[in-house]
C-alpha cells in the first residue's frame, strides 16, 4: 500500500513554504549538553509564525484549496495553536476563518486568533465532541475544514520541521518530538527515516495524557478521558486514526513526563537558553532533563511551541 505522507510529499510542502514560513534555528547549548550527556540539538518551533509548528500544516493544506474555496472560508477545531495557524494561513491566501476553540482555552491563543481576523466559536472540551462540532460547522456554512493533524497536506508540512533539522544537523541518533495528535510526529518521522533510515524516533507525551503509548503498547487506538495537563496543546484523548497509522510504523518509543518535569524544562529554558516555552512547547526537552529518554551521540529535539501569556508562564514556573 502506497503511505499516506511521503518523503516526496513533505518535500513538495517545504517548497511551497520557503519564504512563507521561517525556517527556525537550530540552537545548541554546552550546559544541556553537560547535563544529558549527549550534544542536543534544539529546533526552535517556538520562533515560528504563532510561535508554533501548526503554521507548516495549516499553510501547506490551505494553499491547496482552490479559489473558489478560499472565497467561501476556512474552518477548523483546535486548542490554541492550529486555531492560530489556520487563521493567518487564511488571512495570507486572501481568504477567513472559523475557528472552533475549547473554552477553556488560554486567553492569549484566543485573543491571537481573533487578532488574525478570524471568527471563533467556543465549545466544552469535556463534553463536546470538537470533530462532530467543526464538521457541522463547516458543513452548514460551506467551509473547507482543515483539521489539526488528521490530514496528509498537514502532516506532510509538520514534517518539514524535522526535515530543515535533518539538513542543518546531519545524522542524529534519536529525534525527540512531542506528541498531542500525532500530527507532528507522524510528519516528523516520515521525513526522518527517509532521510536517515536508522534514526531512532521518540515521542513524548504529559503523563495524564498517554494515550499514544497505551495505543502503540496495545496495537490499536486507546481512548482515554481527556487529560488534565499543563500542556494543553497535548491534552488528546485518542490518537488520530491516520497518524496513529502512520506512527504505530514508525515511532520508536514513547516516553512520558510529569506537569511537574515540564514546569522544570520550562525554567531551564528560559534562564539557560533564554527561550520562552509554552509547556507543551518543553515537554521533549522535560524529557531529556529527567531521564525519561537516555540518549547519547547526536539528539534532536523540536520544540513545538511557544504561546503562553506572561502571567501564565510566570505562574507555571513559580509552582516550582
Amino acid at each position: 500500500m502506497t503511505a499516506p505522507v511521503t518523503i516526496e510529499d513533505i518535500r513538495d510542502a517545504a517548497a511551497r513554504l520557503a519564504g512563507v514560513a521561517h525556517r527556525t534555528p537550530v540552537v545548541r547549548s554546552r550546559t544541556l549538553d553537560d547535563l544529558v550527556g549527549a550534544q542536543v540539538h534544539l529546533k526552535c518551533e517556538n520562533l515560528q509564525r504563532i510561535g508554533a509548528f501548526k503554521f507548516r500544516g495549516a499553510y501547506n493544506a490551505a494553499s491547496r484549496l482552490s479559489p473558489e474555496q478560499l472565497a467561501k472560508g476556512i474552518a477548523a477545531y483546535s486548542s490554541g495553536n492550529h486555531a492560530q495557524a489556520v487563521a493567518l494561513a487564511a488571512r495570507e491566501l486572501g481568504s477567513s476563518a472559523v475557528i472552533l476553540i475549547p473554552e477553556d482555552t488560554p486567553k492569549s491563543k484566543k485573543d491571537a486568533t481573533a487578532g488574525y481576523g478570524a471568527e471563533i466559536v467556543t465549545y466544552d472540551r469535556y463534553t463536546g465532541d470538537r470533530v462532530a462540532i467543526g464538521e457541522a460547522l463547516a458543513a452548514e456554512r460551506g467551509l473547507a475544514l482543515i483539521p489539526p493533524y488528521e490530514h496528509p497536506h498537514v502532516i506532510a508540512g509538520q514534517g518539514t520541521a524535522a526535515l530543515e533539522l535533518l539538513e542543518e544537523t546531519g545524522s542524529l541518533e534519536t529525534l525527540v518530538v512531542p506528541v498531542g495528535g500525532g500530527g507532528l510526529i507522524a510528519g516528523s518521522s516520515t521525513a526522518a527515516k527517509a532521510v536517515q533510515p536508522g534514526i531512532r524516533v521518540v515521542g513524548v507525551e504529559p503523563a495524564a495524557g498517554d494515550d499514544t503509548k497505551r495505543s502503540l503498547e496495545a496495537g490499536e487506538r486507546v481512548s482515554i478521558p481527556v487529560p488534565r495537563t499543563i500542556a494543553d496543546g497535548q491534552a488528546a484523548a485518542i490518537p488520530g486514526e491516520l497518524t496513529f497509522s502512520i506512527n504505530r510504523k514508525l515511532v520508536d518509543d514513547i516516553a512520558l513526563v510529569t506537569d511537574d518535569q515540564v514546569r522544570d524544562a520550562m525554567r531551564f529554558a528560559f534562564e539557560r537558553l533564554k527561550l520562552v516555552l509554552e509547556p507543551s512547547g518543553a515537554t521533549g526537552l522535560a524529557a531529556l532533563l529527567s531521564g525519561q529518554v537516555p540518549v547519547s551521540g547526536k539528539v534532536g529535539v523540536i520544540i513545538s511551541g511557544g504561546n503562553v501569556s506572561p502571567e501564565r508562564f510566570a505562574e507555571l514556573i513559580a509552582a516550582r
